[in-house]
């Protein structure tokens, strides 16, 4: 069976992707699934192309165990929408930006449509904000994931049995 993979998308791939990537990542690898499901984040904007996630983002991470340090800003390539299974916004705007890039054989949906409160439709942008943002914007993702990785195993892993 193929792998699954899975990008997270915001503007500059230094505070909410990487933060979504980190958190999905490690539910995957507690799920045992880490041959089968890919993990990536990427922006759509090009303003911290190779550096690493915001200090704040990886402080946030840090305090669930989860590392992101490693993780280096790039930008979303049209290319991606043909690599990825799902490629996952955290808002409008750049759900906008990677429709503009064309169509791919990918879901490219809103990460917050598998958050368990349909009123919650965006993961805000913390940049300019003080750290109590990160701290929502884990909350989210956390949340978000979990769904999303239900959905995976379900729909994507173990259809038919």
């Amino acid at each position: 069976m193929s792998e699954v993979r899975v990008l997270f998308v915001c503007m500059g791939n230094i505070c909410r992707s990487p933060v979504a990537e980190g958190v999905f990542r490690k539910l995957v690898e507690e799920a045992g699934l880490g041959g089968r499901i890919r993990v990536d984040s990427a922006g759509t904007g090009a303003w911290h192309l190779g550096h690493e996630p915001d200090e704040r983002a990886q402080r946030s991470v840090l305090s669930r165990g989860i590392d992101i340090s490693d993780v280096r800003a790039r930008r979303l390539v049209s290319e991606d929408l043909d690599r990825f299974d799902y490629v996952l916004t955290m808002d409008e705007y750049n759900l906008r930006e990677v429709r503009a890039l064309g169509d791919g054989k990918t879901v490219v949906r809103p990460f917050m449509d598998y958050h368990p409160d349909p009123e919650v439709t965006e993961v805000p942008d913390p940049y300019y904000g003080a750290e109590d943002g990160f701290a929502e914007v884990l909350d989210l993702v956390e949340a978000a994931s979990e769904r999303l990785l239900e959905e995976i195993r379900r729909e994507r892993l173990f259809r038919g049995r």
